[in-house]
């Protein structure tokens, strides 16, 4: 007959592999949406310089209606206005 004993120190050991097992896994978790808000970002101000500069070679309406949606803007005269400063930098 075998009789085995476990000590608290495995205990304490699986506890704090898991504590950090758990602390990793959120700290990736926080990283990778951050990541991922600031490629939105950068997508979005991508896509309105570029059709910024679309709209300053080829003026045509489907152009205008992608830079009001992107913008939020209602009216050709601050888009032009907007599309002014964003081509200047």
């Amino acid at each position: 007959m075998r009789f085995e004993l476990k000590t608290e120190n495995e205990n304490y050991s699986k506890s704090i592999a898991q504590f950090f097992g758990i602390f990793f896994f959120i700290t990736l978790i926080i990283i990778l949406c951050d990541v991922a808000l600031k490629l939105g970002t950068i997508s979005r101000n991508h896509q309105i310089h570029y059709s910024c500069r679309l709209l300053s070679v080829e003026k045509s309406k489907p152009h205008f209606k992608k830079l009001s949606r992107l913008s939020n803007l209602k009216s050709k005269q601050q888009i032009w206005e907007f599309c002014r400063e964003v081509i200047k930098y």
